[in-house]
């Protein structure tokens, strides 16, 4: 499928280390099963800043939401996707992320992807990036959401 970038300097900081250093693959493993996302047949390797997702998920959202549960993480610069298949297609497509810049709301983000006028259309987002996100007004620059289509 791919590679992800995040950045390295921001998202939820796991264990003691420092944070140059990145988590581990078990530590990073737990955080993605926490979300109890139907996760568990994924496996998480850690390669310097990038963190491999390999296995198999049941969809195209679990997929999503695992690239950036994982990649939302302090440490973790790339998250790199090619050996994960979604059971429900086989491929998974190419998801739609966008990266919180300064200044950013939901609903700016919506009217961004979604068009003037569509604002309201934030709680798509914010639905589509939970557990992950807890409120739509926590997020943060540098962190990367889900965008999805609107059907």
């Amino acid at each position: 499928m791919g590679i992800f970038d995040f950045v390295k300097s921001v998202g939820k900081k796991l264990g003691i280390g420092s944070e140059e250093e990145p988590p581990s693959a078990e530590a990073l493993k737990k955080e993605l099963d926490s979300h109890k996302l139907g996760t568990e047949g994924l496996k998480v390797e850690v390669k310097g800043n990038t963190a491999v997702i390999k296995g198999e998920v049941a969809d195209q959202t679990v997929f999503e939401k695992a690239i950036i549960a994982v990649g939302n993480t302090l440490g973790i610069s790339k998250v790199e996707t090619d050996a994960v298949k979604v059971a429900a297609t086989g491929a998974p497509k190419d998801p739609v992320f966008y990266t919180v810049k300064k200044g950013d709301n939901l609903w700016k983000i919506a009217e961004r992807h979604y068009g003037k006028g569509k604002g309201t259309k934030h709680t798509v987002i914010f639905e589509a990036n939970k557990p992950m996100l807890t409120h739509p007004d926590k997020i943060y620059p540098g962190q990367v959401l889900r965008i999805p289509p609107l059907e």
